[in-house]
């Protein structure tokens, strides 16, 4: 395997699977063809043909359009055609930073193809022998990725949220990260992906940011979703992105992106600029 597999294997997708999703004449997600059937089922909210899908068009509020996509989700959630119901919003617009349309359930994000976004934290200590990295091993209990290694801190992007306000939250449910340490937290840019996969597509924006933690700090879970902590050289994390399956596929993306920016993958690696182009794909 090499690292541009890792990439690869988060952006495997056919868009001719899938058809447009409108608010208005605005583009916000893409379905299945096969779903669509389904939905036709909601003429109060959704109206299909045979090349798109559209919010009704009396549904011209925020408010209006929220309490319609929830009907139909839940409804989607009572038949099983979407699972593992999260009870949180996720906003829903054009663009990252557009003006919000409407807000939706986690769950049924991929399944409407709504470009989500999340939080992404390279936890580290410097040592003599050179960086390493803070990783985390995700509990068997979780729904998604169980027992898969994972970043220090790593959460989704609600709605009503500032990404500084989620990344201190997560700091503090998922490391056990006081406030004042998690606010040095420096942003370090964003990656992209587009994931075909049973639940719909995903379109994931993970905004990263880099935190240098003291050397006497050890990293504890408070809200059960990480099993362990481990501090490994960044050479040794390196290797484990390149030769197994370890990670939940999307922190790899993250892990190559701190390596290069850190100088540990440098241009004699091979296709050096093929990954940095890999990584930066469509952030809209």
């Amino acid at each position: 395997m090499s690292f541009r597999d890792r990439i690869a294997a988060c952006n495997r997708y056919d868009l001719s699977q899938f058809r447009p999703v409108f608010v208005d004449d605005a583009p916000i997600g893409w379905v299945r063809h096969d779903l669509v059937p389904r939905l036709a089922a909601f003429p109060d909210a959704l109206i299909v043909d045979d090349v798109s899908v559209r919010l009704a068009p009396q549904l011209d509020t925020h408010d209006a359009r929220t309490a319609a996509m929830a009907r139909v989700a839940r409804a989607l959630d009572a038949d099983g055609t979407i699972a593992g119901w999260r009870g949180e919003l996720f906003p829903v617009a054009t663009h990252f930073g557009a003006p919000e349309l409407f807000r939706i359930e986690r769950a049924a994000a991929s399944l409407f193809g709504i470009r989500a976004a999340g939080v992404h934290l390279n936890g580290f200590v410097r040592k003599n022998d050179g960086l390493h990295l803070w990783i985390g091993r995700r509990a068997l209990d979780k729904p998604t990725y169980p027992g898969k290694l994972d970043h220090m801190v790593a959460g989704a992007q609600p709605a009503g949220l500032s990404l500084r306000e989620n990344l201190v939250k997560e700091c503090d449910e998922e490391a056990g990260v006081p406030e004042a340490l998690a606010r040095r937290a420096v942003s370090v840019g964003a990656i992209s992906y587009i994931l075909a996969n049973e639940g719909g597509l995903k379109r994931d924006t993970l905004f990263c940011f880099d935190l240098e933690v003291p050397a006497d700090f050890v990293p504890r879970n408070r809200d059960g979703e990480i099993a362990e902590f481990t501090l490994r050289p960044a050479a040794e994390v390196m290797e484990i992105v390149r030769d197994t399956d370890d990670f939940k596929l999307n922190c790899n993306l993250v892990i190559i992106d701190f390596l290069i920016r850190h100088g540990i993958i440098g241009p004699e690696e091979p296709d050096y600029l093929d990954l940095l182009a890999d990584l930066h794909g469509s952030l809209v």
